[in-house]
């Protein structure tokens, strides 16, 4: 069975999106826990929590995610931003601690004109910094990055570098955005050959879920627009390839596409049927 979800407003309370998220054929979902533009928190009840937590269980849900807000970057030239991102980040962290097991996805960053090696080294000492002075009981699953402008993470090596550097490896995983890597240069025609090159550099057990969006743009463009299912340059055949992965199958897989619920539902049924 594929875990197959979309991204909802947590505005719902984790129950009903659930619920909404099994009404259309899934059983996982990717939500933010505060404004994604202005960071501003959204709060939720503990017996919100709980009778989600119950319906999940009952209902075969796999782990649900959480996405970072846009105003966060770890590696901001800016102290006063790097500052605001991690205390954003150890919040978030400690709300996610009322539904232990699940991940938190990470935008690695925009070094903002410092270069790559030291955005590298900012995120990987907050990072490390966090989990070293907390009881975390939440994955980081660190986003896989187009490559556009200054953002960090378009490479499996840069990733790699954030883990080790960090200190907080077993805290930390990756979240392969088919979209980004697509635009940074991965042909996905070839999931093997990428999944080798993850596994040399990184780990296989490290990648943790999925973003699957087709994009509007050619491979190597280095943009990040994401398209419809098999209405961009990625196309059916190359998500047939990706879904009857022996690895990536089991993994929580979320759609970003440009949708509304009925289309979510749509691709749903789409992507399944390519098994």
């Amino acid at each position: 069975m594929l875990n197959i979800g979309c991204h909802l407003s947590v505005s719902e309370g984790f129950l009903n999106m659930a619920k909404t998220a099994q009404s259309i054929g899934a059983n996982t979902f990717q939500f933010f826990l505060r404004n994604p533009h202005s960071a501003k928190d959204i709060k939720f009840s503990d017996e919100d929590i709980e009778n989600f937590k119950d319906f999940a269980q009952k209902n075969n849900f796999t782990q649900i995610v959480a996405h970072s807000p846009y105003t966060m970057n770890l590696c901001s030239a800016k102290p006063g931003v790097r500052k605001f991102s991690a205390q954003i980040l150890k919040s978030d962290l400690t709300e996610m601690n009322k539904i232990p097991g699940n991940f938190y996805n990470l935008h690695p960053g925009s070094h903002t004109g410092l270069g790559i090696k030291k955005g590298i080294e900012f995120i990987s000492e907050t990072l490390g910094k966090i989990f070293s002075q907390n009881n975390f009981e939440t994955t980081v699953v660190l986003e896989t990055m187009s490559g556009k402008g200054s953002e960090v993470g378009s490479t499996f090596d840069e990733i790699s570098d954030i883990i080790k550097n960090s200190g907080a490896g077993k805290n930390l995983g990756v979240c392969f955005d088919t979209c980004h890597m697509f635009d940074a240069g991965f042909d996905f025609n070839n999931v093997e050959k990428i999944l080798d090159e993850f596994d040399k550099k990184i780990g296989i057990e490290k990648l943790k879920a999925m973003h699957l969006n087709d994009s509007k743009n050619p491979m190597g463009s280095r943009k990040d627009r994401h398209e419809k299912i098999g209405q961009g340059f990625l196309g059916l055949e190359v998500f047939r390839k990706i879904l009857n992965n022996s690895y990536i199958k089991n993994l929580p897989m979320i759609l970003e596409t440009p949708n509304d619920l009925p289309g979510y539902a749509e691709e749903i049924l789409i992507l399944k049927s390519l098994v």
